[in-house]
């Protein structure tokens, strides 16, 4: 069973940042429900887990952030050196690995958005989150609803495996499925506690842009949202 790789963005990276920058699900949906959630973060050390080509990134930077980010993906580090320029604090780094380059405490927020389902050993990777927040530090994750992806994929609503799809644009993309049950005990198991949960709804722009999506997503959530906090009793 194929398990996701942190490279696989990879082979279409530049066609990604296209079609994220526009794309509804992206633009309209995800990107201003996790800006809203994420909040204020002027002054703020922010750590950007899996910034892709570097639409959020350039955004908190915009909004006064200090910010450092990574990605697992070579060609999306590229492409997010280029949108932020050369001073830029963006590395290559598998999300799954330690944060070796981040003292404890040394963070304000970590910022996930879309990246989760393609962590393998998300509880390490959490863990890692918890030690480099300061105590009074939060973390703002999207990843994808389990139910939608129970409708869209079949099978038990309870599985949690990989699964690898092709998505409309033809590129082949494998990511995890699971509960919420076993989502939410994962960020109890790596030291968070939930202070939000969101499922997003999308901005009226799309009710004009893109009616049909629209639709769709004001009856039934595509992604879920957590605002997450160091728990004080780890």
């Amino acid at each position: 069973m194929a398990v996701p790789d942190p490279t696989q963005y990879d082979a279409f990276a530049e066609g990604y940042e296209a079609h994220a920058s526009y794309a509804p699900y992206n633009a309209l949906y995800d990107r201003p429900a996790m800006l809203d959630l994420i909040g204020d973060v002027t002054g703020l050390r922010v750590l950007d887990a899996a910034c892709g080509p570097g639409l959020y990134a350039e955004e908190l930077v915009h909004r006064g952030a200090d910010l450092v980010a990574c990605d697992g993906s070579g060609q999306m580090v590229e492409l997010a050196r280029a949108r932020l320029g050369p001073e830029a604090d963006v590395r290559v780094h598998e999300l799954e690995q330690p944060f070796t380059w981040l003292a404890d405490d040394s963070v304000d927020m970590v910022v996930c958005a879309l990246a989760l389902h393609y962590v393998d050993d998300r509880v390490a990777f959490l863990r890692e989150c918890v030690r480099v927040l300061r105590p009074d530090g939060v973390m703002a994750v999207s990843t994808h609803h389990p139910t939608e992806d129970w409708v869209r994929l079949g099978g038990s609503y309870f599985d949690v495996k990989p699964v690898t799809e092709v998505w409309s644009t033809g590129w082949s993309v494998t990511a995890w499925r699971m509960p919420l049950t076993h989502l939410a005990g994962e960020i109890a198991e790596a030291g968070f506690v939930i202070e939000r949960f969101i499922e997003p709804r999308p901005v009226p722009a799309m009710a004009e842009l893109h009616p049909d999506i629209y639709e769709v997503l004001t009856t039934s959530p595509a992604f879920v949202m957590f605002r997450l906090r160091p728990s004080p009793w780890r």
